[in-house]
């Protein structure tokens, strides 16, 4: 008998692990994917680290990656953030700089130019870093952690002494407490489980997006102070965020979801940088199930990739003159893409809504930089970002049924490495809390 299983090895998983071992408790993980160490390129959310193997990039802020404020107080999240980040400083990660975004003139210039900016505090890891600090946090856990990988739990049943039984093809188990923390890629399985559980998810959100590059140049004086700028603009259709903004970054192709998408990698994670500077704006939208969001996402994206990896190009100025871009305007132009990609115009290619979102936004930030932007400016159609369903849970993430918990992004309630940890670690308090008043 386990006192807690945990299915799924990601960063919510495994934070919520090393909590509870500091506590003494019994913990069983399972995970379909791998080890750490015998995951590859193709493992990109499966197996121990989960998405967060990626680029590590731990944004600490209340002002997105997840609704973990509203359900716990904004006190409380940036109390969990701070240990999110002792913990991975404990493995490793003072070798990169706490970085913040803060700067009151540049906040204070947005708003008078129609925007906003979201402040965060940032560890930036990166790949190589990344995977040392999951690396000795791993070794950690596994003095004290059960682990079954490349496993799939197959049924979870409630007993009635309100115990667990986990069946999966080779062995059963027995869990006072079970908690789901399979992320955004484990949301078919947990669709199957919940519903012989006889749990429903609800609404699913979709953020659609336009990946823009252009010259660095006119960021400059507002990179030297905060690395990355978020920015929000509030529109009739919602209200737009960047992300990902890469100075002197490039554009690589993302395949997720079977779509392919542009996607930004960070000046770290290459041998050279360029002149260029890249992000999306992406606008979010609500679906009442999963299976419209998916189908929105195909709709568009797919209709782009035409059954191949084909992601639109086009320079602002074609753009506004409503006409396609060339092969021959993409050569001569003077921001040179990073991406090689297909000419086209985007009129015919991207939802009108997400268009004038965008076009609202330009004005905007050409206020705020105080200089037109270049016609030369590139845009990269469509950028996607999927999440979970969300599913209802208390404060402390427990589902109807007692004893059965989501944390992470599976719970819909996280959209972020940071938040995903959090949870995780919220969650490892309250049942410390829970067995220290049970005796068990």
């Amino acid at each position: 008998m386990y006192d807690v299983t945990i299915i799924g090895a990601g960063v919510a998983g495994i934070f919520l692990a090393h909590e509870l071992v500091q506590d003494g408790q019994s913990v069983l993980v399972i995970d379909a994917g791998k080890p750490l160490a015998e995951r590859t390129a193709t493992d990109a959310y499966l197996g121990f680290g989960g998405l967060g193997k990626s680029e590590g990039k731990y944004n600490y802020s209340t002002g997105f990656g997840g609704e973990l404020e509203q359900k716990l107080g904004p006190d409380t999240t940036l109390r969990l953030m701070q240990q999110v980040d002792a913990v991975l400083c404990q493995y490793g990660a003072l070798e990169v700089p706490l970085y913040s975004t803060h700067n009151a003139s540049f906040a204070a210039r947005a708003e008078d130019a129609g925007l906003h900016t979201i402040e965060t505090s940032v560890r930036h890891l990166g790949t190589s870093l990344t995977k040392q600090v999951l690396a000795r946090l791993e070794d950690m856990l596994m003095q004290t952690v059960t682990f079954r990988f490349s496993t799939q739990v197959e049924q979870i049943q409630k007993q009635a002494d309100t115990t667990f039984t986990l069946k999966t093809a080779s062995e059963t188990f027995s869990s006072r407490r079970v908690v789901l923390a399979t992320g955004r890629s484990g949301t078919d399985w947990m669709r199957q489980q919940l519903k012989q559980l006889g749990l429903v998810q609800t609404k699913t959100r979709l953020d659609l997006g336009i990946r823009i590059e252009m010259d660095e140049t006119p960021f400059r004086s507002v990179l030297q102070d905060t690395f990355e700028t978020k920015l929000a603009y509030t529109s009739d259709a919602g209200t737009a965020v960047t992300y990902c903004m890469n100075p002197t970054g490039r554009i690589i192709r993302k395949y997720q979801e079977g779509l392919v998408m542009p996607d930004g990698q960070n000046f770290r994670e290459q041998t050279t940088g360029t002149a260029n500077l890249n992000f999306t704006l992406f606008l979010p939208r609500d679906f009442d199930t999963l299976t419209a969001a998916n189908q929105f996402a195909s709709s568009v994206i797919g209709r782009i990739n035409q059954g191949s990896d084909r992601i639109v190009i086009q320079r602002l100025g074609d753009l506004l003159d409503g006409v396609a871009s060339t092969a021959i305007g993409i050569a001569h132009n003077q921001v040179i893409p990073t991406l090689e990609a297909t000419p086209g115009n985007l009129l015919d290619e991207v939802p009108d809504t997400d268009l004038t979102v965008l076009l609202g936004f330009f004005k905007r930030l050409e206020r705020l930089l105080e200089t037109p932007l270049s016609p030369d400016t590139l845009l990269y159609g469509m950028d996607g970002k999927f999440y979970a369903p969300v599913l209802a849970t208390s404060r402390d993430f427990e589902t109807d049924i007692t004893g059965l918990y989501a944390i992470g992004d599976c719970s819909g309630a996280t959209h972020s490495l940071s938040q995903a940890a959090a949870s995780g670690l919220h969650l490892g308090q309250v049942l410390q809390q829970k067995t220290a008043v049970s005796g068990e």
